[in-house]
């Protein structure tokens, strides 16, 4: 039996904003090499020392888990992780 993963698949179960806030947070932490763990919604993602090319991976990362797909027109509205994660929500359906 192959061994449980700590993110549900989102066919399983729609993820919380809890679990989305925490796959951004690790995701960051990742592409960045850098502890993001105390990140909150409210955080703007320009503060967080992470330059574009890296938020694109962040977005990309994001999209590949969750299976969606966030419009390149989506993205220039998105100041903070707060607007991110609600951008997520909307694709999820």
């Amino acid at each position: 039996m192959p061994a449980m993963m700590t993110t549900p698949k989102v066919d399983e179960a729609r993820p919380t904003r809890e679990m989305l806030l925490a796959m951004f947070r690790e995701t960051a932490s990742e592409v960045v090499e850098k502890n993001f763990g105390e990140v909150a919604e409210s955080t703007v993602i320009s503060e967080l020392t992470i330059d574009s090319l890296g938020i694109l991976e962040v977005i990309g990362s994001l999209e590949r888990r969750l299976r969606i797909q966030i419009p390149d027109e989506s993205l220039s509205n998105i100041r903070t992780v707060r607007d991110l994660l609600d951008e997520v929500e909307r694709r999820i359906g």
